[in-house]
């Protein structure tokens, strides 16, 4: 058995406001749950309701830039800056912006739905 493994299939998570999700490793892609990692796609005027995740949240910006509202404060990431947000942090994402922004997800345990509690389910 191979000690390491290249991911050439992600699984790519079905959406239906234009996001591309394809995550390389976690729950949906290999069983992992205590991490996944997501290349992402957000298209321009993309967002999402605000959340309150149990899972601590890393994001990478390598092209454009993502919105987040983190406690009430407007927080503007562009390409080549990082966030941490800790699990149970009331948060909102969106681009609001007129070109896609395309960066990298990290959570820890694994992204799941039932660990999201998004505010309009």
């Amino acid at each position: 058995m191979k000690s390491y493994k290249i991911q050439n299939d992600p699984f790519v998570v079905p959406t239906n406001d234009g996001k591309v999700i394809k995550e390389h490793f976690g729950l949906a892609s290999d069983g992992n749950p205590e991490i996944s990692i997501a290349h992402m796609i957000a298209p321009a005027g993309w967002s999402e309701p605000f959340q309150t995740p149990k899972f601590d949240e890393y994001t990478f910006i390598i092209q454009g830039k993502k919105q987040f509202i983190i406690d009430g404060e407007i927080i503007i990431l562009e390409a080549g800056q990082s966030i941490k947000i800790n699990k149970n942090t009331r948060v909102q994402y969106s681009n609001p912006y007129t070109e896609p922004c395309i960066y990298l997800a990290i959570c820890r345990p694994a992204f799941s739905m039932e660990l999201v509690n998004r505010e309009d389910q």
